[in-house]
């Protein structure tokens, strides 16, 4: 081999070995990776322990007979399904995904705290929402649970084939933005409805039936409707009768007076009778959570009631130098779930049931129907009483026009 001055350093592989061809052997050039002053830490303890996590994932460790450890590396669908999980907040749909895949999806993305994270929650759980619909949660049982409903209030909208809703005792009012979720045309599979205890009035209950007054949408299927405890009177009663599938209805505690035409309004405008027995279904043993998201709605209420009171000494303080001693002792009760269960129990159950045009009763498990529907047609012949002429017919009183200025000032709240 012939080596000219134009030509750089040449090297030439033999056995293995390189080395470098030159007349002499001292002008081989000295390569240096770094230079002198240079040094290195290896900082092992700084690197975040997800990447650890990360690469762990992919591995099974089990023990053998002798005490070793050894590792298998999981399937490919396991490691695909542990992709998707981590990042299911991107996912765009899961519509034609097979639902055997999809609850297992779900379970991993739930031990991921992909639900409970405030930033990927609802997206989360969307995802899911679109595409199973009642699979994710088909009954969602809130009672007594005021904070859950607020702190978690976005995640909740996104539950869009609920068929029975328990929001009782959350004491939420009128104008809670939770009641615009109960009248959207996402709960309109909704078939049983359980407000009672929440500081609803006639203003309320004539927002929450006006987009099925007005405009046809919302609460059309609903079929069970708990309205218990709440101030509302026979002026608020009227705006029942756009719910044409309600078969049963719950209006204890209220301040409606149970009179001959109370039960008149309901059994011409609304095929309604007075039940003597109370009905099983009010009786809440029935509402429970269910569907994929059980164990999410249990670790939300957990994380609720991490979350510390506020100051409520002072503010109790400063109520009563306002004079509202009696508010504030009142809602202090309610929050801490010391109500009088003795005066719950005297109360008569205020208990409606429809009833077929015929008269007979449309539920079979009340033997006790039959006798109420004949003393209604009795009365039919009775002769008012001078507490029932003073009040006046209720159906009269309650004739509603069909778009008021009401309604429109609500149709432009939604």
């Amino acid at each position: 081999m012939y080596l000219s001055e134009d030509c750089g350093a040449v090297y030439v592989r033999e056995k293995g070995e390189l080395r470098y061809v030159s007349a002499d052997k001292n002008d081989a050039p000295q390569h240096r990776l770094f230079t002198r002053d240079f040094s290195f830490q290896l900082c092992i303890d700084t690197l975040p322990s997800a990447s650890h996590t990360k690469r762990r994932d992919h591995f099974i460790f089990t023990y053998n007979k002798e005490g070793s450890l050894r590792y298998t590396v999981k399937s490919l669908f396991d490691i695909s399904l542990q992709f998707i999980a981590d990042h299911i907040e991107h996912v765009d749909s899961l519509v034609g995904f097979p639902e055997q895949m999809a609850d297992k999806l779900f379970s991993a993305a739930e031990e991921r705290h992909k639900f409970t994270e405030p930033h990927t929650a609802p997206r989360a759980l969307q995802v899911f929402c679109e595409a199973y619909g009642e699979l994710v949660l088909k009954s969602l049982c809130l009672r007594n649970r005021y904070l859950l409903i607020s702190e978690r209030l976005e995640e909740i909208r996104q539950f869009q084939s609920l068929e029975c809703l328990d929001l009782y005792g959350c004491r939420l009012g009128d104008n809670h933005e939770v009641f615009k979720y109960i009248t959207s045309e996402a709960l309109a599979s909704l078939v049983k409805l359980f407000i009672g205890a929440n500081c609803l009035s006639d203003a309320g209950l004539q927002r929450l039936t006006a987009p099925v007054r007005v405009m046809k949408k919302g609460l059309e299927s609903l079929q069970i409707l708990d309205l218990s405890e709440n101030p509302i009177t026979e002026k608020g009663l009227g705006y029942l009768t756009c719910f044409k599938m309600l078969q049963k209805l719950d209006l204890s505690r209220t301040n409606v007076t149970v009179n001959v035409s109370l039960k008149d309004f309901f059994r011409k405008k609304m095929r309604m009778v007075l039940s003597e027995t109370p009905l099983k279904e009010f009786g809440h043993s029935d509402c429970n959570t269910e569907g994929w998201a059980e164990q999410v709605i249990n670790q939300w209420e957990i994380t609720a009631s991490e979350v510390p009171k506020k100051y409520s000494k002072p503010r109790t303080n400063a109520l009563r130098f306002y004079g509202r001693e009696k508010f504030v002792r009142e809602t202090l009760n309610s929050m801490s779930g010391t109500s009088d269960t003795t005066n719950k129990d005297k109360v008569v159950p205020i208990h409606f049931y429809t009833v077929d045009l015929c008269g007979t009763s449309s539920t079979a498990e009340h033997s006790t129907h039959s006798s109420t529907v004949a003393a209604v047609h009795k009365g039919k012949k009775r002769r008012l009483s001078e507490e029932e002429q003073s009040s006046g017919p209720l159906s009269k009183r309650q004739s509603l026009p069909a778009l008021s200025a009401e309604d429109l000032d609500l149709l432009n709240s939604y």
